[in-house]
């Protein structure tokens, strides 16, 4: 039996979920011919989801999260 206690780290979980959702939301962009890094940078500079393209639902997943918190995944992933 196995007595150390795992430790569960809530922001590990939710940096993961920041990064699918821009990695999708990244990758529709760029099927649909847009430069992809700059509609996003528009998205997070301004807070209008019309810099986000429908397709593929990327405007539905990136809404889901607080624009702050991609920040500051992007930052930390930056950093390291």
């Amino acid at each position: 039996m196995n007595s150390s206690t795992t430790l569960f780290d809530i922001n590990e979980m939710d940096d993961a979920l920041v990064e699918q959702i821009l990695k999708e939301v990244y990758e529709a962009l760029e099927e649909k011919g847009y430069n992809a890094t700059n509609q996003i940078v528009g998205y997070l500079i301004s807070g209008d989801p019309g810099y986000i393209s429908t397709y593929k639902e990327s405007r539905k997943k990136i809404s889901k999260l607080e624009r702050t918190q991609i920040v500051e995944v992007l930052l930390r992933n930056y950093m390291k």
